[in-house]
């Protein structure tokens, strides 16, 4: 048997009309139905209508949450993986899908988060492609108010922190592409640390259980099903990096030979392509790619 991960990707992901072909789907309708209770608004209204409000970090972290636990829930219909993971905010899916949390537990989770994160509005985010890797990280350690928040591949990052130093960094590294993120603030790093206390206090309230499998977290990518392990991972995760880089060299440490992207886009497995060419990729985007 094949030893499978799943993947969730986060923001960055989203796109006008996602999710809409699972709404024929009896699972699906009354998961969208709950996720309208919980948050106040619908999620399929502004999936196909508003792709403004689609593209806000507010709306932008509950929709992705929504639509990739439906997939994942049909999904598990059919198959159980071996490993998790989530991409910054693709990490609740993941604990979700092990069983650590209610599903509505993990929109409520998600709906505060999304609203802290919204109004973080100091500091930028950054993706850097191809650069001396050595170069940066001695840059980043001689440079206040700047940290590296996704070390998503060998040659791809994002870095975070006040727009000076995120441009004193980019003018002596010299990368081939510097492409500013459209986020309100500089998440993944100290710059969001009252935001971070502050969902550390709801974090603590909510009850985690042990991982039915284990999960590989941002912010340290060693397997585990502990839930105060997960729990502690999770809280330390808005400040801190995404180790996206390291979580893909543990699948084939881990014996995974085939890794599923569950959600929509395919920035996940080109982020792994490039760090570990031999495993199988696989994407489960919408109702069309689901097992039959």
């Amino acid at each position: 048997m094949t030893k499978t991960a799943w993947v969730f990707p986060g923001q960055g992901s989203q796109a006008l009309g996602m999710g809409m072909d699972l709404l024929n789907l009896p699972l699906a309708k009354e998961k969208f139905a709950q996720a309208e209770e919980i948050l106040g608004w619908s999620v399929t209204d502004i999936c196909q209508n508003d792709p403004e409000k689609l593209s806000r970090t507010l709306y932008t972290q509950p929709c992705l949450y929504v639509i990739e636990s439906i997939l994942a829930d049909v999904i598990r219909e059919k198959e159980q993986p071996d490993l998790v993971a989530g991409h910054s905010l693709g990490e609740y899916i993941a604990l979700y899908v092990t069983g650590v949390f209610e599903w509505s537990a993990g929109l409520h989770l998600v709906k505060r988060r999304a609203e802290l994160m919204d109004s973080a509005a100091d500091g930028m985010m950054t993706a850097l492609i191809n650069f001396d890797r050595e170069q940066l990280e001695k840059v980043i350690d001689q440079t206040p108010n700047v940290v590296l928040a996704n070390d998503n591949s060998p040659l791809q990052v994002v870095i975070s922190g006040t727009p000076e130093a995120v441009h004193a960094v980019i003018s002596q590294v010299k990368p081939k592409r510097a492409m500013p993120l459209k986020v309100s603030g500089a998440f993944h790093s100290p710059l969001v640390a009252t935001a971070a206390a502050e969902f550390q206090e709801v974090l603590e309230v909510v009850e985690f259980h042990q991982a039915l499998v284990p999960v590989l977290s941002n912010v340290e990518p060693v397997p585990s099903i502990n839930a105060d392990v997960l729990k502690q991972r999770l809280i330390r995760q808005m400040t801190g990096c995404v180790r996206w880089r390291e979580i893909a060299l543990s699948f084939p440490a881990n014996g995974i030979e085939r890794v599923v992207e569950i959600g929509p886009g395919n920035v996940l497995t080109g982020l792994i392509k490039r760090t570990c060419a031999d495993l199988i990729l696989q994407n489960i985007q919408s109702a069309a790619d689901l097992p039959t």
